[in-house]
Order: structure tokens, then sequence, then C-alpha cells
């Protein structure tokens, strides 16, 4: 069993917020790409003449929440507002009497651990809820950190296995009850490539190593620790290479020696994923690690140019990825009812579909029934012009599994520190 303050370090790490902002997937959790998501902003409600979203038939409280409007303290720590923001502020308007005013927040997710453990300690909880990855779920758990959130939710009706698509739903497994998912992607691992430098992309990690050897310091990806395309490269491998067991990187005999030949033409690991897609767009790098989200999104904001193209491993797992709604322990009755109104807001599917966004977590709806179609239409504009046909089949016809649970990622990042990147990670300049 690994230390309890290293594996909070260690997840800390992993799940930090957008580089600009940034989670994947990590993001397990999840690291947004390079779109600007939503900073510390407010949302005020508006007056009661004011409307807001149409009907829906989502759970809700058996009970309204009674008394005076809240007001809710909103972190962020996977970029998740940019997906979610929108549909928080239109349960604000539409509920005038249940909130008075949202403030938003986002925070690297090496201080979310530590910052809501001195709010709890010290009597002074200031967070009322938390958007945050896998990792930043993981690391809440392993320190008491968060309400256990499901049986309450479960009591004002909702079904959870009705609600969420099946691989979302899976994702709720990871979350031992502490937290709910509310957006989901498959993420990858997939590579993304220069036409015009790459004429016949690998298939197989046996081809990208020849590929990478011939090429040499033309292909990238970040330190899985600080990166959702890197982690998820690195824990898609293992099905790939026939390890023993993917979820235990102690039995990657094939993964780790793959990755410290492939490592001999790298020319260093930055820390971050939009520092690969930066020298992709830049022509400095042929080819990077990827996902569905990094594939569409950087090239819609122009970091990549739009002519990039993707390969798929022949016979490849999805690594999954998601976002969770969580609930620091202490937040007050009162404001505890009304997120649990809020959550059910998101759960419906004409607000989760704004979750389409503009292709970053791509698809990113988590539930059932929140198709293209209910999506704002900038977002179907963003999806026509650069998303990618191809994936509606690559996303139905391949397995997906799920990431590798905190203990385990703790360690696979330590290995991978220690076997692979030691003395070849590198900040951005």
């Amino acid at each position: 069993m690994l230390a309890a303050a290293a594996v909070l370090a260690m997840l800390a790490t992993a799940c930090g917020a957008p580089e600009a902002p940034d989670a994947g997937a990590g993001t397990t959790a999840a690291e947004a790409p390079i779109s600007e998501a939503p900073g510390a902003t407010e949302t005020a409600a508006p007056t009661a003449g004011d409307t807001g979203a149409g009907d829906t038939e989502a759970p809700t409280p058996e009970e309204a929440p009674t008394g005076e409007p809240v007001t809710l303290n909103v972190i962020d720590v996977a970029g998740n507002l940019q997906l979610t923001q929108s549909m928080i502020d239109a349960y604000v308007e539409a509920n005038p009497d249940k909130v008075s005013q949202v403030n938003y927040d986002q925070a690297p997710s090496p201080d979310l651990a530590g910052r809501i453990r001195a709010q709890q300690e010290g009597g002074d909880l200031q967070t009322d809820l938390v958007l945050t990855g896998t990792d930043g779920l993981a690391a809440g758990i392993e320190f008491g950190l968060w309400e256990e959130i499901v049986p309450a939710y479960e009591e004002t009706g909702a079904n959870l296995e009705e609600i969420l698509m099946e691989p979302a739903f899976n994702m709720q497994s990871l979350a031992q009850g502490f937290g709910v998912v509310i957006t989901y992607y498959p993420s990858g691992p997939l590579l993304e490539y220069d036409p015009a430098q790459v004429d016949d992309p690998p298939s197989t990690p046996e081809e990208l190593l020849a590929w990478a050897e011939a090429n040499p310091g033309k292909f990238m990806y970040a330190r899985p620790a600080n990166s959702g395309p890197g982690r998820t490269f690195l824990m898609g491998l293992p099905y790939l290479l026939g390890d023993e067991d993917p979820q235990d990187p102690e039995s990657w005999d094939n993964t780790w020696a793959y990755l410290e030949q492939l490592g001999e033409h790298i020319e260093y690991y930055p820390t971050g994923t939009t520092q690969t897609m930066t020298e992709l767009g830049q022509g400095v790098r042929a080819m990077v690690a990827s996902t569905t989200g990094w594939d569409i999104n950087p090239r819609a904001l122009g970091t990549v140019p739009k002519e990039a193209e993707v390969a798929f491993f022949d016979d490849f797992t999805w690594v999954t990825d998601a976002h969770y709604f969580v609930v620091p322990e202490g937040v007050d009755d009162a404001k505890m009812e009304v997120l649990l109104d809020l959550l059910a807001w998101i759960h419906t599917p004409e607000e989760n579909a704004k979750a389409y966004d503009a292709g970053y977590f791509f698809p990113g709806p988590a539930v059932e029934g929140a198709t293209i179609d209910m999506a704002p239409e900038e977002s179907r504009a963003i999806l026509e012009e650069f998303g990618r046909p191809e994936y509606e089949a690559a996303i139905a016809d391949n397995p997906k599994e799920l990431p590798l649970d905190a203990e385990a990622l703790v360690l696979a990042f330590d290995m991978w520190d220690r076997r692979i990147g030691e003395g070849k990670v590198q900040e951005p300049e």
C-alpha cells in the first residue's frame, strides 16, 4: 500500500487543472484541451419574472428547496466548466428562488485536496461543489473529503443506471458513491499526425516504434502525470501489447520495455499536452499522442491545422474518462438540497447535450438521449466542420475499459517517471 501522503501528492499532480485550461483526462482526469474555460466569475440569479430553460423530466428532490435562495461556490479542477457552466447558469436563471448567485473558481488540482482539507479542519468550508476528473475524485476519497452523494441523489428518485449511458455509468464505480458522472468521453489512445510529413501512419505499436526510429525526434507525447493523452497512451498500450494485467502496472513488462525503446527516439517529454499540440501545429513534430477531444478542439482553435489527421491502432481498446459532480463533506442541508436539484437539472438530456461544446471532451454528454441534434447551434457547426465521421464507428466497434484506479495510477506514474521520463521531462520555454 502506498503511503497516504504519496498518494495525495501524485494524484494531485495527475489531475492538474487545464493547461490553458487542462485535465485528460485524465484527464483521467482529465485535462481539457487548449480552449479557454471560464475563469473565476460569478452568475447572479435573474429577477422572478425572467425565464429559464424548458421543462424536463429528470428526477428532482421530492420537495423544492425551502427558505432563502443560496449562494453556491463552485471550484473546477478539470476544465469542466467549459462544458457545464452554461447548464449551471441556465439553472440559476430558471430558479431564482433557489439560487441567488454562483461564484466560479478554477484551481490547479495539486491545490485541491489541501485546500478543501484546510477549509474543513478550520471549520470554514468555502466550497460547495467540486467539478473534477477521476484523479481529483480519488484524492478526496483517499482523505475522506467528500459527501457520499449517490445515496442522497437516489433518494430523490434518480436512477443512475437509467440516466447515464452505459460507458458513463461504468465510470460511476470509480466514484465509490462520492461523486456523480456528469460528462464523459471515450478518450483514446489515438495518434494525431501531419499528413504532409507522414504518408503512411502506424497502425500498431511496432509500426510506431519503427516509424519513430526512422524519424528521430518527430514523435512526442507528454509526461503522463500531467497529460490526458499522455496517460491514455500509457494506459492503452498494455491492451495492445498483451501485458498480463492492463490494470496492474507492475505486470506491464511489454509496455515498459516498449516505452524504453520508443524513448530513445523522443527528444523530450513536455509537462503538458498543449506543448505537443503547439509543436505539431508548428511542424516541429510530425506525430503526437492524442484523444478525440485533443484532436477536434485544437484544430477548431487553429492551434493545429485543420488538415491534421488521426490514426487508430488496430484492435485497440478505448480507455475512458469522465468528469464528476462532487460535494465536500460539511455542506449544509439547504445547499445540499439545491445541489441535488442542480444535479438532476444537469442530467436532463436537453441540458447535458450542451457538453458537446467545441469538441474538447468529444462527445461529452454522459446522459442517455443527449443527442447531437440537441446541442447548441455553435457546437453543431464546430463538430460538422472539425469532427470526424470515422469516430462514430470507432467508438461503437472497439471495447472500452476503465482507467486505472487511484493506487494503480499513482504507481504507473511513478514507474514512468523513474523508468522512462527521468532526465527528459522539460517545462515549456
